[in-house]
């Protein structure tokens, strides 16, 4: 059965397209409608779904952990949320493997039987780009956020800006200049829904850096800059679904259109990753 189709389906057992589970993914079903069950009881027993999947060849990845000749990153998630650090968002898994050993792909992986819409990611091949970022405001010391409001500064560097932004330079560096929204490896993370906060190792006490951001769109009217050349047509669309097309093409949302953040140790890759939402 289309992947797309079937964990969209309600996890109403008396609904009449449940015939089309099996008698072990209604007994799951039933334990899941109990207003009591249990998260860490019933977690093992929905399939992952796939979110990422990334090659050293492709993009600039972390060194893998334990000295290994990992070149290959896998970011899967339970399609349900979760409360991480009081925010309700999917749970994720990191792998990392060598290609030279992945001998035997699954033709018909497993699939979970039911999931949030929202969590169920449209298929895409990715076109990574590399470009550089610079920390947000609330990243920068009060000296420098202080320097960003300061338009004479912008005029000696010759940067030209819009009118409608001269009154709100550091807002012009925020959306425009500084951190790039989408889907991204690295970086630095875009702070918002929360102000910054230390995010030390679990295992070792080190400052964890951004791994992966899975992010609800590519772009937004915020930034024009940060707008890929293909989607400039689409992004002057009046039509919000064009451009909702064009923006969001895994069709994923966290939250109120918000990013999903993986935070990796430096110093082991292999100590347990941390998740934020912005």
């Amino acid at each position: 059965m289309d992947q797309q189709r079937r964990v969209r389906k309600a996890k109403n057992p008396d609904d009449p397209r449940a015939d089309d589970h099996t008698p072990e993914e209604l007994a799951i079903m039933e334990r899941f409608n109990n207003p009591g069950w249990d998260e860490e009881e019933t977690d093992h027993l929905v399939p992952m779904l796939p979110v990422a999947q990334l090659y050293a060849r492709d993009v600039l990845l972390p060194h893998p952990p334990g000295g290994s000749k990992a070149d290959l990153l896998q970011v899967l998630w339970c399609p349900f949320d979760h409360p991480e650090q009081e925010q309700w968002m999917p749970r994720t898994a990191v792998f990392w493997r060598s290609t030279a050993d992945v001998t035997e792909i699954l033709t018909s992986p497993p699939e979970p039987y039911a999931a949030e819409e929202l969590y169920v990611p449209v298929p895409c091949v990715l076109a990574p780009e590399q470009v550089i970022e610079y920390p947000t405001p609330p990243d920068l010391s009060k000296e420098l956020q202080e320097q960003l409001k300061d338009r004479s500064r912008w005029q000696a560097a010759g940067a030209r800006i819009d009118a409608g932004f001269a009154p709100h330079l550091d807002s012009y560096y925020a959306g425009d200049l500084s951190v790039a929204p989408g889907w991204k490896t690295g970086g630095h993370p875009r702070w918002g829904y929360v102000d910054p906060w230390p995010r030390p190792c679990l295992s070792c006490g080190t400052d964890m850096d951004p791994l992966l951001t899975i992010a609800s769109v590519e772009w937004d009217g915020g930034g024009q800059s940060w707008i890929p050349y293909e989607d400039e047509t689409a992004a002057a669309s009046p039509r919000n679904h064009v451009r909702d097309l064009a923006r969001r093409p895994t069709a994923i949302q966290i939250a109120d259109l918000h990013d999903q953040q993986i935070y990796y140790c430096p110093m082991d890759p292999g100590h347990p990753h941390r998740e934020l939402m912005q």
